[in-house]
This record gives structure tokens, sequence and C-alpha cells, in this order.
């Protein structure tokens, strides 16, 4: 039995129903991914976000601040 026109019409929206839910699925999944990546930002790379924050001892400071203190001597001493 030939489907009347009014069938093929209903079976042809269904069909597009169908195309049109899926295509709206991959929108949503892409606004959804750009949304996080617009809320969290860009990640930053492991290496430097594992990366242990360094410290100094205090023999390290002292060493330091004694360098400082010998090129501020020179610089014046050089003044006078």
């Amino acid at each position: 039995m030939p489907k009347t026109l009014l069938q093929s019409v209903a079976s042809q929206l269904q069909k597009e129903r169908a195309r049109l839910e899926n295509e709206l699925h991959r929108v949503t999944a892409a606004l959804t991914a750009f949304g996080k990546v617009y809320v969290n930002g860009s990640k930053p790379k492991p290496a430097i976000a594992t990366r242990k924050k360094r410290t100094i001892s205090a023999a390290g400071r002292k060493r330091i601040a004694a360098a400082q203190r010998a090129r501020w001597a020179k610089v014046r001493a050089g003044k006078k």
C-alpha cells in the first residue's frame, strides 16, 4: 500500500527533527567546551605548575648580603 502524502511529510519531519536534535547536541557540547576555557582560562604547563618554590638558606642570604655590601662599598669609594 503506497504511503499517503501526509505520511510522507510526517516521516520527513521526523527525520529533520532527529537531525536538528543531533546538531543541537553538537552545538551544546561546543559551547560547554568554550565556556569552560573562558571561565577557567588556559591551563598552565604542567612543568611550571608542579615546580616547587625555591628557598634559600640563611647562609646563602648572608653571602648575598655581604656581596651586595661590598659592591656598594666600591661605588661609594669611587665617588670620594
